[in-house]
Order: C-alpha cells, then structure tokens, then sequence
C-alpha cells in the first residue's frame, strides 16, 4: 500500500502506556514462535499473527523505534515488515507519522466476503465433482469435535475447528492458487479482530449450515454443494457485521496457532 494521508479514523500516537507492555510482550512470544529464517520474515509475521488475533487492535499506531526495542532488533526489519503488511492492507502507512493497523468497516466486510464467496463456492464445487478418498471423513470427524466444544462452551478450540473446516476443504482441491488466495482472504476477515463465537446462537447455526455443506458433498452434486457455501458465508457475513457493531476490550493476550476470529 502506497502512503497515505492523515484519515478521519485515527485518533491515538501509538498504544497508550497501560497497553503498550503487554503488546510488546505478545509481539515477542509470536517472534519466538515464527519458524521462519531470516529476521525481517520472522517479525512480519510475528506483526501480522498480532495484529489478526487483535493483540494490536484497529487504530493503534506501530512506531519503529518502540517496536524495534521491543523485539531487540534493528529498525531496517521492521521497517520492511511493516512496508510487507501494508501491502497486505493490515496498517497504513501515513506520511510523516509511521504505520497504523487498519480498522475494518462494513464496507470492508461486504467486500471481502463477496470474493470469500465465490471462493468457497469455487473449492466445494471443485472437491464435490471429484471428491477425494477420506474428505468426508476428515468433515465428520472435525463436525463431531466442533460439536463437542459447542456443548462444552469450549469457543476457543472450536473456532480452530471452524478454520480447520474450510481449510481442510480448499486444500482438497488440490489448486495451489485457490488455496493461497483463501489463506490470503482467511486473514482478511480475521483483520476485523471480532468473533462471532461469543454468540452461542451463531455457534450452533455454523454447525447446522457445515452439516449441510457435508451432506451436499456427499450427494455427489455440486451446484447443491455450492449453494450451501453461499448461504453459509451469507449467514457468515450477517454475523460479521453484527459482531464488527459490539465493542470488543483491547488488548488480547494471544492467541496460540493464530486461529482467532473467523466464520
């Protein structure tokens, strides 16, 4: 993303005082856990899982200098870092000031999901016409664990689920593509730093609309299997912007395998 000038949406320099400690501490627990080589890889992505998991939330100002000391590296890391992630449309770069997290608005909301749509509608049509051995299997087994964690309140793990879900099917199509433009999307929607698991109502609806994304892979007929991901991530996106609407508290200790907010 190219520089830009000062928007409407900021409001704070940087995380005050109170938050700053506990943001530097989680930037440098996803440093030690990135198992990338070189420095400027591992910081990006030790920002980026920060800012998906809402660790760093919407707004928040990302100094060089603050976060270099933080990391105990140099200032030339984390300045491709954050160049990297604004091409990724996570901060803006504003002239004269630094970088700052991008908020997501409802606009964003019905953007992304538009192409998430016909995304996962393209993968299920894909896996449905010629299903792999052990698909449906693997979709039943998540379906009974995800069920589990809804009688046990366990929205945590079953939120990993929820990802493993969709993840699992687009990585059976085989299309190298399609799966890293859904990864990429999978962190679109992740940038809203809200979940829709801390509505018990919506938890039980995504496990009755996956029920029916199996049983339409299972009939063999993907135009059936397509137009269930189509009312799923219709339900998906309702839910999305009802939860974008709630204040959520800031900030968040992280969360392990970045696997936070998504639906």
């Amino acid at each position: 993303m190219t520089t830009e000038s000062d928007p409407s949406y900021l409001s704070t320099d940087r995380a005050d005082d109170s938050t700053w400690p506990l943001i530097a501490e989680s930037v440098r627990q996803y440093l030690h856990q990135s198992k990338r080589g070189s420095t400027t890889d591992a910081v990006t992505d030790a920002l980026r899982e920060a800012i998906l998991d809402g660790v760093i939330s919407p707004s928040t100002w990302l100094r060089e200098e603050d976060l270099a000391n933080a990391l105990a590296v140099s200032r030339t890391p984390v300045r491709e870092s954050l160049r990297r992630l604004a091409d990724e449309h996570l901060v803006s770069r504003i002239a004269n000031r630094g970088s700052v997290v991008q908020p997501m608005t409802i606009d964003d909301v019905f953007s992304i999901y538009l192409i998430r749509s016909a995304l996962e509608g393209l993968a299920v049509f894909t896996v449905t016409s010629r299903p792999p051995d052990g698909l449906l299997d693997r979709l039943l087994q998540i379906q009974r664990s995800a069920a589990k964690c809804a009688e046990s309140g366990d929205t945590v793990e079953g939120n990993k689920l929820n990802l493993e879900f969709h993840r699992v099917i687009r990585r059976a199509t085989a299309n190298a593509y399609l799966v890293r433009f859904l990864d990429q999307v999978e962190n679109m929607v992740r940038r809203s730093g809200v979940s829709t698991y801390a509505d018990p109502d919506r938890v039980r609806k995504n496990l009755e609309e996956h029920q029916a994304i199996i049983e339409a892979i299972a009939s063999g007929e993907p135009d059936l299997a397509q137009d269930a991901v189509t009312e799923h991530m219709r339900k998906a996106r309702e839910a999305r912007i009802k939860a974008l609407m709630v204040p959520s508290p800031r900030p968040r200790r992280p969360v392990r395998g970045g696997d936070s907010h998504h639906d």
